[in-house]
């Protein structure tokens, strides 16, 4: 738990730089980018507050509360939910700063791995753990799996010229299935397949998609407190209909809402809950 107060103080260490980055980054070839995370949360104000201390910018979708940063957005809505990502597929996101002291600045307890230089996390103020990495982790390096370069992937191999960035979603999957979770995600999304550290990854821009094996079966993110992971997809109706000729059974079709923002949703075979959209980079 934050001290809001102290969090409110620090807005400004993070936040003063990033105000013309905080955005979507563009899509990859096959039209996708990151979009969005999801959470449904008991408190909104006092996690609109972490965020923004954090280093987000605030912004809303219609009534819908919104926190902007370079590669995401973070949608908070009322609701309850079964549990945080521990135990879910999607076991933690995670985020690149320049520096845990500035983190710290800004009024947050970094809890740091020793054995693991430059890697820690903090908690949402509801208890949500949330894994950094600043520039001096050695474990951040994407290597692709054609042994070929690539100018997107490539902003892993270098230090962080922002205060932070979105890094990683990390799939917890079935023993054995992380090679085939990449390969489903490369298929599907367009993803560039290779390896960060030791783990399984597809890269997109704006994330680095991460799978790891587990014997123990994880639940479902719907219903969660992170809900659902969200891409921004360019020509959202024809890609749903690309989607829907490889397989997949979309779980709420194409539709257009009230603020112009389209929307489509499925779930991954693992339980990975997705929402499609086109419009948000707009925000």
């Amino acid at each position: 738990m934050q001290r809001v107060l102290v969090l409110i103080l620090g807005l400004t260490v993070l936040a003063a730089p990033r105000v013309l980055q905080a955005q979507l980054s563009p899509p990859n070839a096959a039209g996708v980018a990151m979009g969005h995370l999801h959470y449904h949360v008991r408190d909104v104000d006092a996690n609109k507050k972490f965020w923004i201390a954090l280093g987000g910018e605030a912004t809303r979708l219609g009534t819908t509360e919104v926190v902007k940063f370079p590669g995401v957005l973070i949608v908070l809505t009322p609701g309850p939910s079964s549990g945080g990502t521990n135990g879910s597929v999607v076991n933690h996101v995670a985020f690149r700063v320049q520096s845990f002291v500035k983190v710290e600045e800004a009024g947050f307890k970094v809890q740091r791995l020793a054995q693991f230089p430059g890697v820690g996390s903090i908690n949402t103020p509801e208890g949500e753990r949330i894994e950094l990495f600043d520039n001096s982790a050695t474990n951040l390096t994407f290597t692709l799996d054609s042994g070929q370069g690539d100018p997107v992937t490539d902003r892993h191999n270098h230090p962080l010229p922002i205060p932070i960035a979105f890094h990683h979603i990390h799939l917890y999957v079935p023993q054995g299935a992380d090679a085939a979770a990449k390969a489903w995600y490369v298929r599907m999304f367009g993803g560039v397949p290779g390896k960060r550290s030791n783990y399984e990854a597809a890269d997109f821009p704006g994330i680095n998609m991460n799978f790891s094996g587990q014997a123990t079966a994880q639940a479902t993110t719907r219903g969660r407190m992170l809900d659902h992971i969200g891409f921004e997809i360019r020509n959202l109706e024809a890609f749903c209909r690309q989607l829907e000729a490889r397989g997949v059974k979309l779980d709420a079709p194409y539709s257009r809402d009230s603020n112009g923002v389209a929307t489509a949703s499925l779930t991954d075979p693992w339980g990975t809950s997705i929402e499609l959209t086109e419009g948000l980079n707009r925000l």
